[in-house]
């Protein structure tokens, strides 16, 4: 079955995870460089066609009211150039709070600052594909119930 990749598309770093073949089961992946929003398209896209991706969802990042900031609007820019360049169906996923429940998670586990800044963004990624994930499984399951 063919995977789904997950992306946490910041200002600084991109988090990335992947699906199971069996789409059911988020994997943490890598973390990219942003500082250049085109390579970071054409490293997303590179990586899909290695890992034999089929969809991708980008975390949306709504302000906590549920309107769009800079941030979202930066994201639908991004979503938008993967559109376009990478024929892959691409889907937006509410993220909010994503990184705080991953860093709380971190900071729980006692990992140190310097640890956590490499490990956030590609979890947070992975708690969006999750979610993703979860969401679609269950109202699969639940369109296939008599």
């Amino acid at each position: 079955m063919p995977r789904t990749l997950g992306v946490d598309y910041g200002a600084r770093r991109v988090g990335l995870a992947i699906s199971d073949e069996l789409g059911m089961m988020a994997l943490p992946l890598d973390i990219l460089p942003a500082q250049n929003p085109g390579q970071v398209v054409r490293d997303v896209l590179r990586l899909c066609c290695e890992k034999q991706v089929a969809a991708i969802v980008v975390g949306l990042p709504l302000n906590m009211d549920g309107s769009s900031g800079p941030a979202a609007a930066a994201v639908e820019r991004f979503v938008e150039e993967l559109r376009r360049q990478g024929g892959l169906p691409v889907d937006v996923w509410d993220e909010r709070m994503s990184s705080r429940q991953v860093e709380r998670m971190l900071i729980d586990s006692d990992v140190s600052r310097a640890r956590r800044r490499g490990l956030v963004d590609k979890l947070a990624a992975h708690v969006i594909l999750q979610s993703y994930l979860d969401a679609h499984t269950s109202t699969t399951e639940n369109d296939s119930v008599p």
